[in-house]
């Protein structure tokens, strides 16, 4: 629909006002447009069709639903056979969504990409909106022609739609019947019915917003029960990033938290995987374990807890060297802030080319990143009690293996020693010493026991294989045993950060696996960083294997899941096997992904 703006010098740029009426309760049937196209058409006779067709367009459940319903009731009311809606964008540049009506589906996909209203007649009414009606659209200096594909045009009409007093688009009307022009009666009940489309708009908008409103509290609900519940940490940061994204209908949602060094690190991920790509590695998981370095101009905002709306990723200089440039269009960059202090950040992008957020999206937005924040502070202080409970536990227990167990064993060794020198038994001589030999290893044990109880905070383990070691001492006291290790290959100088963390992660997961649920005696655990992927790429392999029931048929699986999410995020992957023990009993765990 372009054209020539050459309104009629008879047109007024003034709209009429009319007060809003109750919505009734029929949702506008196909008998509600009947009655509006059978009533008579006479000058006087069409105030019943127009105050029907003001019934009609008050009547949609949603904003959608609302501007379909204005486009149809303008095209029976001036019989025009096409009829679109605009919506001028936020920043009053463009359209960000066009309705029509009496365009099939065969020929809006000839016509392909929407005008945006930057150029042509569209161009101008969002710049002018005023009234124009026009004899032919291709007359004038402003016309712009057809797309391939676009059916002929030639008479229109065009009346701007105000909600509070600002354009919220233009009606647009073309190709009366009989190659007719539109009258000036035409206009007359347009602009009636596009001040009556504004209301309608409005109500539909505060109902929208009512629905978004409770949608956003309800996910804020779900987050905060995620990150409470005391459950997997990684989970529930993947809980907000899968919320965050379906409320905000972005192609993406991404969770981020301070890193060791400076910036921010990618923790969680939550994507829309696009058509024909189902199972299919994406580019966004990749960036989980990514740290966006401090420097970024978009970290630098965020850790100041001011929060970066973007209206494409692919230009805006903020985004540079944060992973997201490039690969989205529109985006909210969001501080994760409670009580003064920048826990994270939350991401929001959306597809390239996608509509941009509205200030209503960005509020809701900006709340829940707020209770999420919160909810993740309280989680943490949560996590801190429980943690120095544990260790206020474990300091309680290493006092009582030192001062009790071992001094009653020491006692009881003692005592089979004297009794070993006293015997004139042979036999009794040998059992004695077997008996002493095995209380040497068991106080061995247990104050190794009582070492892994009693780290030194100041000796923060820095390479992978000590990180390994003291992940399986720990798991040692629970599971009552040491786990077998073995290295194979130069593990701390060939596995980087990214693999070695979640390696650590996924050892961690394996053994409270076996330790929960089991019930083994024997456990191996083997880190092998000469292991070649199937791609043929160097990567890292850990084997976590045990002797004890297997994994049971219909038995939950959210850690096994845990370990492939966290495989696949980096490019690799994570299998079950086998166990060591008689016959393959037990299970196998084998963890795999690039160095």
């Amino acid at each position: 629909m372009t054209g020539s703006p050459q309104p009629s010098p008879s047109l007024s740029s003034s709209s009429s006002s009319a007060s809003p009426s109750p919505a009734p309760p029929s949702a506008g049937s196909p008998g509600e447009r009947d009655e509006v196209a059978g009533l008579p058409t006479g000058p006087a006779a069409r105030v019943p069709r127009l105050l029907e067709a003001m019934r009609s367009i008050g009547a949609g459940p949603d904003l959608r639903s609302t501007l379909d319903r204005v486009c149809r009731a303008a095209a029976e009311l001036t019989d025009a056979r096409y009829a679109a809606l605009g919506v001028v964008d936020p920043d009053g540049r463009g359209l960000s969504d066009f309705v029509t009506h009496g365009v099939g589906a065969e020929v809006g996909e000839a016509i392909g990409r929407r005008p945006d209203g930057h150029r042509g007649l569209l161009g101008a009414l969002i710049h002018d909106p005023a009234p124009l009606r026009l004899a032919d659209l291709a007359d004038g200096p402003r016309a712009a022609g057809f797309p391939p594909g676009h059916p002929p045009m030639r008479t229109f009409l065009g009346v701007p739609v105000r909600v509070h007093g600002e354009v919220f688009g233009n009606l647009y009307l073309t190709e009366k019947t009989g190659g007719r022009e539109f009258t000036e009666d035409d206009l007359h009940m347009v602009r009636v019915l596009a001040t009556e489309a504004g209301i309608a708009v409005r109500n539909a908008r505060l109902r929208e917003a009512a629905r978004q409103r409770e949608h956003w509290i309800d996910g804020a609900v779900a987050v905060t029960t995620a990150l409470l519940s005391g459950g997997d940490a990684d989970e529930a940061l993947t809980v907000v990033a899968e919320q965050a994204r379906r409320l905000a209908d972005a192609a993406a949602g991404v969770v981020l938290l301070p890193a060791d060094g400076g910036g921010l690190e990618v923790v969680a991920v939550s994507w829309e995987r696009p058509p024909g790509t189902a199972g299919a590695p994406g580019a966004v998981p990749e960036l989980l374990g990514v740290v966006i370095p401090a420097r970024a101009a978009a970290v630098e905002r965020l850790l100041a807890g001011e929060a970066v709306f973007v209206t494409d990723s692919a230009t805006d200089p903020r985004l540079a060297g944060t992973g997201l440039a490039g690969t989205f269009g529109p985006g909210m960059l969001l501080p994760l802030s409670s009580g003064g202090r920048v826990l994270g950040a939350l991401a929001l992008p959306r597809r390239h080319g996608g509509r941009g957020f509205t200030a209503a999206e960005r509020t809701f937005a900006t709340r829940f990143a707020a209770q999420a924040a919160l909810a993740l502070m309280t989680a943490e202080t949560q996590r801190d009690r429980q943690r120095l409970a544990v260790l206020q536990d474990r300091d309680r227990i290493a006092r009582d293996l030192h001062d009790l167990v071992i001094q009653r064993l020491f006692t009881a060794g003692m005592l089979l020693e004297r009794a070993r020198r006293t015997t004139g038994s042979a036999v009794v001589r040998e059992g004695v010493e077997q008996a002493v030999g095995e209380l040497d290893t068991t106080i061995r044990e247990i104050r190794s026991a009582v070492f892994a109880l009693q780290p030194d905070p100041g000796d923060a383990p820095s390479g992978l294989c000590d990180r390994v070691l003291r992940e399986i001492g720990t798991a040692a006291v629970p599971l009552g045993f040491r786990p077998e290790h073995r290295f194979v290959g130069p593990v701390d100088e060939e596995v980087g950060e990214p693999a070695g963390k979640n390696l650590i992660a996924a050892l961690r997961e394996a053994l409270s696996n076996a330790f929960r649920h089991a019930a083994a005696g024997r456990i191996e655990v083997v880190v092998d960083a000469t292991a070649e992927l199937p791609d043929g790429t160097g990567g890292v392999r850990l084997s976590v294997a045990d002797d004890g029931v297997g994994v049971p048929d219909g038995g939950r699986r959210s850690g096994l899941r845990n370990l492939a999410r966290r495989a696949e995020s980096l490019g690799g992957s994570s299998r079950v096997g086998p166990g060591i023990g008689p016959g393959g009993a037990g299970t196998t765990v084998v963890w795999e992904a690039p160095r």
